[in-house]
């Protein structure tokens, strides 16, 4: 049985034309012409030397840094989620967009959360999933993340007949974690989360 669905033609993007940093490290090319897909999995010692003798990399010091997170690499976790209606990601059919999302400093000086605002069009103006896959954004980026950051999930103003009732839902954490409790919706927001890389 074929299910109803709210925009059976919605608008669809091409993946090559999204916005990722994927695609920069995917086919290094090497000097003797080869792509280096492999070659970060090969050691970089010669066997007449001790492996374990290498001089440190910043990588690799223990110290207390913390990495920065941008907008695109919020981007490249949140696009890949697939559609609960389409058998496509949210970055194709532009339900996110790199310009929607916001990283906010914190709002006091005492304090290192930081906030990641995401505002999600929904295809069609009476979506009805609009709020699950606002759910499904804030499931991914709250397992992504370090705990240094809030995330804040809205429907962006404008784009859905009743996107105030929505935010109210997508911000309230008691009905967060009562959703989260739905064996159903679980169902549902595992299947669009396993497309995520």
């Amino acid at each position: 049985m074929e299910l109803d669905k709210d925009n059976a033609n919605p608008t669809i993007l091409n993946p090559s034309d999204l916005p990722s940093r994927h695609r920069e490290s995917a086919a290094r090319k090497r000097e003797d012409g080869g792509t280096g897909l492999f070659h970060d999995l090969i050691p970089q010692y010669n066997y007449l030397s001790d492996p374990f003798d290498h001089p440190v990399s910043a990588s690799d010091s223990d110290d207390d840094s913390v990495e920065d997170i941008d907008e695109q690499e919020i981007y490249d976790l949140i696009s890949s989620i697939s559609d609960p209606e389409h058998p496509l990601s949210l970055g194709s059919l532009a339900v996110v967009n790199l310009p929607d999302i916001h990283i906010l400093p914190p709002t006091s000086p005492y304090s290192s959360i930081s906030t990641v605002l995401v505002e999600v069009t929904p295809t069609i103006t009476h979506c009805s999933l609009a709020t699950v896959i606002g759910l499904g954004v804030r499931v991914r980026l709250e397992q992504a993340l370090p705990p240094r950051f809030r995330v804040d999930v809205r429907i962006k103003k404008g784009t859905h007949s009743t996107d105030e009732a929505v935010n109210k839902q997508l911000g309230d954490k008691e009905r967060v974690a009562a959703a989260l409790e739905n064996g159903t919706l679980m169902g549902v927001l595992r299947k669009m989360l396993s497309t995520c890389e």
